[in-house]
């Protein structure tokens, strides 16, 4: 719509402070001659007044104006809360009218919002007014007439610091659900991020419900890792602490979930997951070494290296066999401590390496039963065999024999070759991807001792000559047993026809046995990239078998897995739901939390108006509950209230273009000069007679 308007435009053909001083001169002078009652002495000040007039060039400027809409936001609020019961087929219906009506008043444009958040990926809840402000950033302040907005009134990224007009404009909230909504849920007050191996930690918690008094007792189910549940009364209102010791290393995912209220608008915050990473506090590893040798500083300096590992050593230098005449009392050897190591605090080591050891009459029978009853239960044993192991003293002719995966056949082979992967090699974590492993050719240096055996279970990851087993790694019981059959791996530290990577190998070896996470060989996971599940699954044998994965909701899904040599096969499954997805494959089982596990969205569910009320009062908005009805809009003038009983208020700001302008003066040059000329002329006339 083009409008017009005339106002007077001033051009000064002088500076201000020039006509200011002629002004003054010129009252001056009027004065003086008014005061003397000069004849002709107005028509003078006609005069100059015109003059002075003409100076400050009067224009009257006629605009043509074309009026500008105001805008008025509509926010929707889609979050997931409100797909609870009929919300939100309660905000689009609302939504409808509201923006019909909206779309009706004259001279607005309306624009419209919708607030939601990606749950998947955040945990931000319901960012109202920062996805407002982000809609807002090219709107005129000016030109805002208002906003209303169609929520549960949960909204999780107001101002901390009080009560504002945060947005320049009246703010309208239309308040979906029901008042004295009740809802029972579960509250994660405190979980620690680590926690040690072994040790004890705590997760606090707190069942929130307003339908039933503070103290009353309810039902809490918890549930580690998948394993069997386990039950317990909580009062509700109260922080409860839970207690747990985690069994390993990597992250222990914790179930928590509460029973039913008598109320409920959704079941969703009444299950809390606490995902902690255990850590070990220090790796306790006893290394026994039967004789001096050139491989054993390989061990001791890769073991000593690591900050994080707690290295007993023993070294046999003189076996009770051996006489020399040397008397007990200048011996200054220390004596090795049997009993407190392999009785007493055996329990106490993460891993027990032999090096080249053999049965010196050292170690009783009952001793070394022990190890292998440490082993079935739990511990890990690496065997770095060297020519000892083939003999009548071998420790496979001891209890160690029955958790040994390879037998001795008796014989050493004294030849040059080169340690290769395996086939299963190529796939399992220890070895797959070494440096300068591929192909059959490795770019490695050459070994010259071979402890020959025959592996009777486990998997051979490395050949020796005529691919004979090399290393050896096998899951006795609880535990884990590794057998290397040569000696000679101290050449690649000495860095003999180029080396090899020694250090990474026996890291991962030892890693393995100790039971890192990141190193089982035969393991389902799962990991969110961006809206699928991206599901991995390890193994030393090729495996294509589909994955089942079970969904929050409790439906499930097949997905194909494609199988690749590295050890590995991966499959996708699109997600759109937050929760815990478990995942198994016949063989395997997992859990992956997509999501927060503890979305901030579902922290309180129940319908609010207590959130955005000052918000609204401080905007000179008004807060309605749609249970009462859908308002209707109106225009108001700025400063008049902007709501009423039944009824919210948009501002009409008159915003407007100046789409062209038209000027006249108002004192032009000849016909200012005609006046003044006259006038003059005049005073000159009435002073002569």
């Amino acid at each position: 719509m083009t409008l017009s308007a005339l106002h007077i435009a001033w051009a000064p053909m002088l500076p201000l402070w020039a006509l200011a001083i002629l002004g003054l001169a010129t009252l001056i002078v009027i004065g003086l001659g008014l005061f003397a009652r000069a004849r002709g002495a107005w028509w003078r000040a006609g005069a100059a007044l015109a003059l002075l007039a003409a100076l400050a060039n009067p224009t009257l400027v006629a605009e043509r104006r074309e009026a500008r809409p105001d805008i008025a936001i509509l926010a929707v609020d889609e979050s997931p809360s409100q797909k609870i019961g009929t919300r939100l087929a309660d905000t689009r219906k609302a939504a409808e009218q509201l923006a019909a009506k909206l779309s009706a008043l004259p001279g607005v444009e309306l624009r419209t919002v919708t607030i939601g958040g990606n749950v998947l990926s955040s945990d931000d809840g319901t960012r109202l007014q920062t996805q407002l402000d982000r809609a807002l950033a090219d709107v005129p302040r000016h030109r805002l007439g208002g906003v209303a907005v169609v929520t549960d009134g949960q909204v999780h990224d107001l101002p901390a610091d009080g009560a504002k007009d945060l947005f320049g404009a009246p703010l309208h909230v239309v308040v979906t659900g029901q008042r004295g909504e009740a809802d029972r849920r579960l509250v994660v007050e405190k979980v620690p991020t680590y926690g040690l191996v072994g040790k004890p930690v705590t997760v606090s918690i707190r069942v929130e419900d307003a339908a039933v008094a503070p103290g009353t007792p309810v039902q809490l189910t918890l549930k580690r890792d998948g394993a069997a549940e386990q039950r317990q009364m909580v009062p509700v209102g109260r922080v409860v602490e839970i207690p747990f010791t985690l069994d390993h290393g990597g992250q222990t995912v914790v179930e928590m979930s509460v029973e039913a209220g008598p109320k409920e608008l959704t079941l969703d915050n009444n299950r809390a997951v606490a995902a902690l990473n255990g850590v070990r506090d220090r790796l306790r590893v006893l290394l026994v070494s039967g004789e001096p040798h050139a491989g054993e500083r390989t061990w001791r300096s890769l073991l000593k290296a690591d900050p994080s590992v707690d290295l007993v050593h023993f070294t046999i230098l003189r076996p009770p066999e051996k006489q020399d005449g040397t008397p007990i009392r200048e011996l200054s050897l220390i004596a090795f401590p049997i009993r407190e190591l392999f009785e007493i605090k055996l329990d106490e080591f993460n891993l027990i390496i032999f090096d080249r050891y053999r049965r010196q009459g050292i170690l009783p029978r009952a001793y070394i039963a022990n190890i292998a009853d440490y082993v079935e239960k739990g511990g890990a044993l690496l065997d770095a065999t060297g020519a000892p192991f083939t003999g009548s003293l071998s420790l496979y002719r001891s209890p160690l024999g029955r958790v040994m995966p390879a037998e001795p056949t008796g014989q050493v082979l004294e030849q040059g070759f080169k340690p290769l992967l395996s086939p299963a090699g190529h796939r399992h974590p220890v070895t797959a991807d070494l440096p300068g492993g591929a192909g059959d050719d490795p770019s490695w240096g050459r070994w010259f001792r071979y402890i020959d055996a025959q592996a009777q279970r486990g998997d051979v990851v490395m050949h020796g000559p005529n691919n004979r087993p090399l290393l050896i790694l096998d899951r006795v019981g609880k535990g884990r047993v590794a057998q290397l059959m040569s000696d000679h791996i101290w050449l690649w530290t000495r860095g003999f026809e180029g080396g090899g990577p020694q250090a990474e190998l026996l890291r991962r070896l030892a890693h393995w046995l100790m039971k890192e996470p990141e190193l089982e060989e035969n393991v389902l996971t799962a990991q969110l990239r961006g809206d699928r599940l991206e599901i991995k699954r390890r193994s030393v044998r090729p495996d294509d078998r589909p994955v089942t994965v079970t969904l929050p909701n409790g439906e499930t899904a097949s997905v194909a897995m494609t199988d690749n040599p590295s050890g590995g096969a991966t499959g996708e499954l699109p997600v759109d739901q937050v929760g815990l997805y478990r995942l198994a494959d016949g063989q395997r089982t997992a859990i992956a939390a997509v999501g927060p596990l503890n979305p901030l969205e579902w922290s309180d569910v129940r319908a609010t108006d207590a959130k955005l009320s000052p918000f609204t009062q401080a905007s000179g908005g008004s807060v309605y509950w749609l249970q009462d009805g859908t308002p209707e809009p109106r225009k108001t003038r700025p400063g008049r209230p902007a709501s009423g009983r039944d009824w919210i208020g948009f501002r009409a700001n008159g915003d407007y273009d100046v789409t062209g302008l038209d000027e006249v003066s108002l004192m032009p040059a000849l016909m200012v000069l005609a006046m003044a000329l006259g006038m003059a002329m005049i005073a000159w006339r009435r002073e002569g007679k």
